[in-house]
C-alpha cells in the first residue's frame, strides 16, 4: 500500500462488479482493493474469466460498480452514487486487436485523438510520440503496410498521445508470435518507463506479467489473491494458491521453452 503522504495515482477500494441476469445478480469481482503508484506499471494476472478484463473495463467507465470506488489522484471516477463519464477520465487504454483505422495513415492515427488541437501543435505531438515508440519514418504508411509489431507500437503511441493520467492495456500482445511478444514487451515497458506514465495492463501470460510489471495482482474468482512485486510473487506467496499458480506457470513456460529449442 502507499504511504499515507502520497495519493497513488490508481486506488480500487473495496470493488464489486456485477452483472444482471434472469436469476438476478452475478457477482463478477468482489471485496476488490489496490494501490497503484504514480509512474508504475501494474498487471492483474489470471486464467480467462478470473473478472480481470471487468476490472479493467470498470476503471475506463465501460461497466458500473456496484460497490466500493475507483479513484485517479484522489478523485472518483466510479462509485454505486457517482459514474463519471469515459471521455472525462483521463484515462487511455491499448486494446489487443490495435484498433487501428486501416483508411487512416500512421500519423493520422497517432493525431486522431488530437483533432480539436491546432495542427501545427498536433503534428508536433505526432512526431513525438511515433519517435518515442521507435517508427520516426512511418508517419505516412498505412497499418496493414506494418507488422503486427509495428501495429502495437502505434497503437501504444496514439494512447499515449493525449497525455493520459493513466494508460490501460487489454491483454495488448495476445495476437503476436512469441518471439515479437516477449520483445515487445521489454520496449514498451522502457517506453513507459522513459516517459513516466502510469499503466495497468491485463493477462493470462505470467512471462508478459513478470517482464511488464512492477506490481502484480494474481486473481482468482474475482477475487485478487496477492498485490505484491515479482520478486515476493517468487519468493513469499501469500497462500498456497498463488504458490501452485506461479509454479505451474513457470513450468509451462520451461516446457514450451524446451519443445521450442527441439525444434
Amino acid at each position: 500500500m502507499s504511504s499515507p503522504l502520497q495519493t497513488p495515482a490508481l486506488r480500487l477500494e473495496n470493488l464489486h462488479l456485477a452483472y444482471d441476469t434472469p436469476q438476478g445478480e452475478r457477482s463478477v469481482v468482489s471485496d476488490f482493493s489496490l494501490d497503484l503508484e504514480r509512474g508504475a506499471i501494474g498487471c492483474l494476472l489470471g486464467a480467462s474469466g478470473c473478472g480481470k478484463s471487468t476490472v479493467l473495463r470498470a476503471i475506463a467507465g465501460f461497466e458500473p460498480v456496484r460497490g466500493g470506488r475507483i479513484l485517479l489522484d484522489g478523485e472518483v471516477l466510479s462509485s454505486p452514487t457517482e459514474q463519471r463519464a469515459p471521455e472525462l477520465r483521463r484515462v487511455g487504454m491499448m486494446f489487443q486487436d490495435y484498433a487501428l483505422f486501416p483508411h487512416l495513415t500512421v500519423a493520422q492515427n497517432v493525431g486522431f485523438g488530437l483533432r480539436r488541437r491546432p495542427a501545427r501543435e498536433r503534428d508536433r505531438q505526432v512526431a513525438a510520440m511515433l519517435d518515442m515508440v521507435g517508427l520516426p519514418t512511418a508517419g505516412d504508411s498505412y497499418p496493414h503496410e506494418l507488422s503486427g509489431g509495428q501495429q502495437q507500437r502505434v497503437a501504444l503511441a496514439r494512447s499515449l498521445a493525449a497525455s493520459p493520467d493513466l494508460l490501460l492495456l487489454d491483454e495488448p500482445f495476445s495476437n503476436l508470435d512469441v518471439d515479437t511478444r516477449e520483445h515487445l514487451a521489454f520496449e514498451v515497458r522502457d517506453i513507459l518507463k522513459s516517459s513516466g506514465h502510469t499503466a495497468i495492463l491485463v493477462t493470462h501470460n505470467q512471462a508478459e506479467a513478470f517482464a511488464l510489471a512492477d506490481r502484480i495482482g494474481v486473481m482468482a474468482g474475482g477475487q485478487l489473491r496477492q498485490w505484491d512485486s515479482p520478486y515476493n510473487l517468487h519468493h513469499r506467496p501469500a497462500d498456497t494458491f498463488v504458490a501452485d499458480f506461479i509454479r505451474r506457470e513457470s513450468l509451462v513456460r520451461q516446457r514450451d521453452a524446451a519443445l521450442a529449442r527441439q525444434g
